[in-house]
């Protein structure tokens, strides 16, 4: 039991400086974020931080981390809401594209690309394309999808065109541009 509660208070504490530490990228910037933000943001001392993380850097790798992994989560929740396999790709990829739109916070590029060239992007970078692929074949199969190019070349082609979506200004013109994708994907008739 005594592990137990350890355990949780730590999973609690983790859980408040990830939680501080999402309200001062969104609030302030990356750039922005210091462990004395952090700590002051997660109601705990800096010394208390200092024992769960060594650094900001080590913070922002374990909540970029997680911001991946929902992602994923809310990607793979969209697919499954749909029965048809178009129906499918548009719920993937409209969703793919709200998240970039949402996700998009300004920051230096020299950070991005340390945050980038991480593992778990690169294994996260590789199940969305797996599962734009899956389902560019499924809608292949069922004819919705052309077949004259293979899925590869076009979930990157989605993931390019769909990028666009960091810069726009709303949800309709999000919208229009999945649906602009969405055009390019179908069986040429």
């Amino acid at each position: 039991m005594w592990t137990d509660t350890i355990e949780t208070h730590r999973r609690e504490v983790r859980d408040a400086v990830l939680a501080a530490t999402s309200r001062l990228i969104a609030e302030q910037g990356l750039l922005a974020v210091t462990m004395s933000g952090i700590a002051e943001g997660a109601g705990i001392g800096r010394a208390t931080l200092y024992k769960y993380f060594p650094d900001v850097e080590s913070i922002l790798h374990v909540w970029h981390e997680r911001q991946i992994a929902a992602h994923l989560d809310q990607l793979t929740a969209a697919r499954d809401q749909a029965r048809h396999p178009s129906d499918r790709l548009q719920a993937v990829l409209e969703a793919y594209a709200l998240i970039s739109r949402e996700s998009h916070v300004p920051h230096d590029g020299e950070l991005a690309s340390l945050m980038h060239r991480d593992e778990h992007v690169h294994r996260a970078e590789h199940q969305l394309r797996q599962l734009i692929q899956e389902l560019l074949a499924d809608g292949a199969k069922a004819g919705t999808v052309r077949d004259d190019i293979p899925p590869a070349e076009l979930a990157e082609y989605c993931l390019h065109a769909l990028a666009a979506s960091s810069g726009l200004g709303s949800k309709t013109a999000v919208s229009r541009l999945v649906s602009v994708t969405l055009s390019g994907l179908r069986q040429p008739t």
